[in-house]
């Protein structure tokens, strides 16, 4: 039985090459621009940015699409999901979807501007000389120290600053809302974790051990201890008790271990304090904002979101609010594509196109 979580344990530090994100070509039948303007047009370039947080350097990639000269762009910051996931929403060398490098030619592709960075663990940013991840507060003031390196950018329209986070990226998202000045002017938040992350977690494990009844691959009553086990050391780790994962399934043993062993405990204690729609309803009024689930999803399913969706609506939140996407994956992929093909389904890119139209540029007039 393979469990799939939200949760990748272990913080492994990899070097990651920059991915080269493709800009949109000349529109067909486009009037020609003159020898003038041509010459004012900025080609898209990937610059490697770094910023400091809590005395620890980060590395990320800054996209620029192409624009023209002395016109500024909407800035959108990229968060990935939990564990070491980098910049480009990759765990090499074996989990390499390329969500947030994806994400950012699709932004690319509309005038918006990008900067996706390693995060602690990842990449050349890597633990910083920690033995251990850093709590939640941790992740957030880094990605904060990003937003304000973005806003920096003299590409940058202050006034157009996007946060766009991906499953755990979405509840960093509203964590960076809750922290920055100015306020981003919109967020757009994918699968996002919208429940305490122990929660989700033992939904997850709860509906594989079901698939694995249904398989064939156990009993109901091996399910039923197997379920029983997962509570109980939830309810130990939250009250701080020694945790016991005797009498588990191997790998849900393995897992609650990582989870809760040292390396990971103070980051999912501090998590799974957060309930997002609480940190939802401090989003500045008027804030556009999209949250996508997919219907195939098995980490984020669409039937959690509720309360998240009204917590964004009591905040008077503004925009395309709960975007479907039917047959999609947690990935953004279409179900059944293999994990590592680096595409985000079309629906999925629509979704983004329609949260950033009020701040598209293109090259072209």
């Amino acid at each position: 039985m393979r469990l799939r979580t939200l949760w990748r344990s272990g913080m492994i530090a990899v070097l990651t090459a920059a991915v080269t994100v493709s800009t949109a070509g000349p529109v067909s039948g486009a009037p020609r621009a003159s020898a003038a303007s041509r010459a004012a047009l900025v080609p898209a370039v990937d610059r490697e940015v770094r910023f400091t947080a809590d005395g620890t350097i980060a590395y990320g990639t800054l996209h620029i699409p192409a624009h023209r000269a002395g016109r500024r762009l909407a800035a959108a910051l990229l968060l990935p999901g939990s564990g070491p996931t980098d910049r480009n929403g990759d765990e090499p060398p074996d989990f390499t979807p390329h969500t947030l490098a994806l994400m950012a030619g699709v932004l690319s592709g509309d005038g918006v501007m990008s900067l996706r960075f390693d995060k602690y663990g990842t990449g050349r940013t890597g633990l910083g000389g920690r033995t251990s991840a850093p709590d939640m507060a941790g992740y957030t003031r880094q990605a904060v120290a990003a937003y304000t390196t973005l806003r920096a950018q003299p590409e940058a329209d202050p006034q157009a600053l996007l946060v766009v986070g991906h499953s755990e990226g979405g509840l960093q998202a509203l964590l960076v809302d809750r922290a920055v000045q100015p306020k981003p002017a919109g967020l757009a938040l994918f699968a996002p974790q919208d429940m305490r992350l122990l929660d989700l977690i033992r939904g997850q494990l709860a509906a594989d051990l079901n698939r694995a009844v249904a398989t064939g691959q156990l009993t109901a009553l091996q399910a039923a201890l197997n379920n029983r086990g997962v509570a109980r050391a939830v309810a130990d780790f939250r009250a701080g008790r020694p945790v016991d994962t005797s009498g588990l399934l191997p790998s849900l043993s393995a897992l609650l271990k990582g989870m809760f062993g040292p390396v990971n405990a103070d980051f999912v204690r501090s998590d799974d304090a957060l309930y997002p729609p609480s940190v939802a309803r401090g989003v500045a009024p008027g804030t556009r904002t999209l949250v996508t689930c997919g219907t195939e999803d098995t980490n984020v399913p669409c039937r959690t979101l509720p309360s998240l969706l009204s917590a964004l609506t009591a905040a008077r939140t503004t925009g395309p609010g709960l975007r479907v996407l039917p047959g999609l994956d947690h990935l953004l992929h279409t179900a059944g594509t293999p994990v590592n093909d680096p595409v985000m389904a079309p629906a999925a890119q629509q979704a983004l196109h329609d949260f950033v139209r009020p701040w598209r540029r293109f090259t072209q007039g």
